[in-house]
């Protein structure tokens, strides 16, 4: 471990006065932002790097990060409402956004900040991978071992063992557990 990841286990010792829970060998690097950190919980082996910006509003937004989760730098993730959850063992590039929540935008003439904001449950499935620069949208659901492209904006429901590209995202492969096989959709 460089000099420079050592200054991160020791900030991540600090910040486990303020996180709900942040698990063995877990660093974070420098963050931008913090808000409603004791509604978060950072499991073992997590791994987050500089300009991190998490937030939890409301009573009822959590965050929780599983086991062995690495995130690249310039991560943004958003709850309020409910469970927003990363599955262990993934990996997600930088620049990534990830929230539970939408704004309603249904009252003309009032700024959307000032709208209500709409929770639906978002879950990052076990063993997932998500591409640089992409966008994961409230009501997102990714199965296990799902696979999403770079600069994708995702927003529904998907299966274990998906490919998923696009903006809007779509499943473009899916692992076929007869043949062993990665197929076209």
């Amino acid at each position: 471990m460089n000099i420079v990841k050592y200054f991160w286990a020791i900030r991540a010792i600090f910040y486990k006065l303020q996180f709900k829970q942040i698990g063995n060998f877990s660093y974070i690097g420098k963050p931008v932002y913090l808000q409603g950190t004791r509604r978060v919980k950072i499991g073992n082996k997590v791994r987050i790097y500089p300009g991190v910006r998490i937030e939890t509003h409301g009573t009822e937004g959590s965050i929780i990060i599983k086991d062995n989760v690495a995130i690249g730098q310039n991560f943004h993730i958003i709850s309020s409402g409910s469970e927003l959850v990363i599955g262990e063992n993934t990996g997600i590039s930088g620049n990534v956004f990830i929230t539970n929540i939408d704004h309603d935008y249904k009252q003309v003439g009032v700024h959307i900040l000032k709208q209500k904001l709409l929770a639906k449950e978002t879950k990052i499935g076990e063993n997932c991978f998500i591409g640089y620069g992409t966008v994961i949208q409230s009501g997102t659901i990714l199965g296990k071992q799902c696979v999403v492209g770079a600069n994708s904006v995702v927003r529904g429901e998907f299966p274990d063992y998906s490919v998923i590209v696009g903006a809007p995202a779509k499943v473009v492969k899916r692992y076929n557990t007869n043949s062993g096989e990665w197929e076209k959709n």
